[in-house]
């Protein structure tokens, strides 16, 4: 979560980290969260990503969200979302090592907890939580509990935030 429960508005994403449209949609999220935290305030908006891996037809997301998770064990969660939705061709074991590496993370401790899949768990919760949301594909978004059915630009997102808001 990046932010305070109690904003203004509570921006839920579910996404797959193979997902093209999902990582076009959180770069579009990142810009309008800055946007907003800079002209209202830097509590006005909480973003939550949560997991929805598509592994019928993302083959690497169940496993980007499994490093995402140990990475975020180790405080760098959203670094390593960053990392994994910038290079959604490269989700494969070597270059999840690779970006835990350069992120600084316990290299030993990534390695414990990746393939042992201790997070996984926290990954099915969410694809459980969406499935129970009505999610069937990624990328979908709640704005104040309500579901996001705006067109996918920044303009149209950025006013239904504002308008939640009010």
């Amino acid at each position: 979560m990046q932010g305070i429960l109690s904003s203004k508005v509570v921006l839920v994403m579910y996404g797959d980290y193979q997902c093209p449209r999902s990582a076009d949609v959180y770069k579009m999220i990142k810009g309008i969260k800055r946007e907003l935290s800079a002209s209202l305030s830097e509590d006005y908006l909480c973003f939550i990503l949560r997991h929805f891996s598509q592994a019928q037809i993302h083959p690497h997301a169940q496993r980007a969200a499994q490093a995402a998770e140990a990475a975020a064990v180790q405080g760098q969660f959203w670094f390593m979302s960053d990392t994994l939705l910038a290079h959604q061709q490269n989700l494969e074991n070597c270059y999840l090592v690779e970006y835990a590496n350069d992120l600084g993370l316990d290299i030993p401790q990534f390695l414990k907890d990746l393939p042992k899949q201790v997070h996984i768990d926290r990954i099915n919760q969410d694809i459980e939580s969406g499935i129970r949301s009505g999610v069937t594909n990624t990328p979908a978004l709640f704005i104040n509990n309500i579901r996001y059915a705006g067109r996918w630009t920044i303009t149209e997102l950025k006013a239904a935030i504002v308008a939640a808001s009010h």
